[in-house]
């Protein structure tokens, strides 16, 4: 009865933002999208203009609700990339460029932040082998702290892209539980991680539930609730929210999900505290559409144009995205890319499709992980994100993983989790279950085709088996700052 209430998502993407109107339903009503760049100043760094993602919003923002004339909107909802950091003084004013989530400018401080634990200390403080990185926002404040002084003094905030936009919207600087796994739980911030940089937990936001409103936006001029990050908006909008379901967000990274009721962690991945008893392990990758478009550029091709000639290229050459260095499950900012088993007979469309599937078995080396933290198998997963506009490179993931992919019929799922999570927040729906219940539909069911297991172990034995040429190839200028 409520199909014809509107609720917004805000997707502060890494390579752009978009906006979306649903019905509860889960029915598109209106899309728009505006691209920003990102900065790579230096080998290894990878930075944002945090106003980018303002006028970016808000100029979304008007092109939707002019689409929608003057339909009412209920609730709006924001989620974003996350471990994406900036500075901001107590007027909102950036500091710095935010450093985004691919950078690696902080890996030597993590390591030494990593090493202050034992795995005794994780698996109590964190309840599990958590890897503190080089987008652990600790080591970004660390590396704030020391490189950016004066910056760091007059800092009031660090904050992500969606508490930056909220608290642009509404005032209110807040962030969420969800989003704050490596420094929060659900009573707060953790002691200890908070500890490990001077002035850090002063400069953290409040702490909200997802779905709890944090006020009322002028421009929108309808409730605007915390959000979380683009990850678990995905997995609401695909409804990962039952035992035994799983999911790949395919975007400029990608992201496997399964949900259990088994709290245990599996090393290389997340696992988000419980909500109703239902636990969510989860691990990102560095290099999804962001390996088909570095590939793009270094072959002279446009993005369409690799598609269509990896739909003609063989299975002979194996592919590893590790483009910055590969989250999880590896967690190792040095590893390096390659392209592996290259004959004078493979051509540029045999190189495409090793792009393609190289990024499918980044998503089956990540599930194995969270399959075993989930304890059970999962029979299916949802698949969304860019790369679900794809036929070839969805089929590419039901063969890789040899099991059916249901391509969802929304393929913005996390903009619709973010949706989702406002419709939540003003009492649309009781939960964010029975709204993902409601809202989420399979388009069409990809069967496994071909067995590409042989091409995997190849993948999988080449991590180890180049570890000394990795080392060798290390920028040492990449990880000194």
């Amino acid at each position: 009865m409520n199909s014809n209430r509107l609720v917004l998502g805000i997707d502060i993407g890494t390579t752009a933002v978009k906006v979306a109107a649903f019905g509860v339903d889960g029915r598109l009503r209106g899309v728009h999208s505006v691209g920003y760049p990102i900065a790579r100043p230096r080998p290894g760094w990878a930075e944002q203009d945090p106003e980018d993602w303002w006028r970016g919003c808000t100029e979304a923002l008007e092109a939707v609700l002019a689409e929608l004339e003057g339909e009412q909107i209920q609730a709006v909802g924001i989620v974003s990339q996350v471990n994406t950091h900036l500075l901001v003084d107590e007027h909102l004013r950036p500091l710095t460029e935010a450093v985004i989530w691919q950078d690696q400018r902080c890996a030597a401080v993590a390591r030494e932040l990593d090493a202050r634990f034992t795995p005794e200390d994780k698996r109590r403080i964190w309840g599990g082998p958590v890897a503190l990185d080089a987008s652990f926002v600790g080591a970004r404040a660390a590396w704030f702290a020391r490189e950016r002084p004066e910056e760091w003094a007059r800092a009031r905030w660090i904050l992500g892209p969606k508490d930056f936009i909220g608290a642009r919207l509404t005032g209110r600087v807040a962030t969420d539980k969800l989003a704050s796994v490596r420094v929060a739980n659900q009573g707060g911030y953790l002691p200890e991680a908070v500890a490990l940089v001077d002035g850090l937990g002063e400069r953290l936001p409040e702490l909200l539930e997802p779905e709890e409103v944090l006020g009322e936006s002028a421009v929108v001029r309808a409730p605007v609730v915390v959000g979380t990050m683009d990850a678990f908006g995905a997995v609401f909008g695909t409804r990962t929210t039952e035992v035994g379901r799983g999911m790949i967000s395919c975007g400029t990274s990608l992201v496997v999900a399964g949900a259990s009721r088994r709290k245990e962690s599996a090393r290389g991945v997340v696992s988000f505290p419980p909500r109703n008893g239902l636990t969510v392990h989860a691990g990102p990758t560095q290099a999804a559409g962001d390996a088909v478009r570095w590939w793009a550029q270094a072959s002279g091709q446009s993005v369409a144009e690799v598609f269509a000639g990896a739909a003609g290229g063989g299975n002979r050459v194996v592919f590893t995205p590790y483009l910055q260095g590969e989250r999880a499950p590896l967690w190792d900012a040095d590893v390096r890319g390659s392209f592996l088993g290259l004959t004078s007979a493979a051509t540029r469309a045999d190189l495409s499709r090793a792009v393609l599937t190289g990024v499918a078995f980044s998503a089956r080396h990540v599930l194995e992980q969270v399959e075993e933290a989930c304890g059970l198998r999962l029979p299916s997963l949802t698949f969304s994100g860019g790369g679900a506009r794809s036929d070839l490179w969805t089929q590419l993931h039901a063969d890789v993983l040899g099991r059916p992919i249901e391509r969802l019929r929304v393929r913005d799922s996390a903009a619709l989790g973010a949706a989702l999570l406002g419709a939540v927040g003003v009492g649309l729906q009781p939960d964010v279950e029975t709204a993902a219940a409601a809202a989420v539909h399979v388009e069409r069911v990809f069967e496994p085709q071909t067995d590409l297991t042989r091409w995997y172990e190849a993948y999988r034995a080449s991590y180890e088996g180049l570890a000394k040429v990795h080392e060798l190839l290390r920028d040492p200028g990449v990880m000194a700052e």
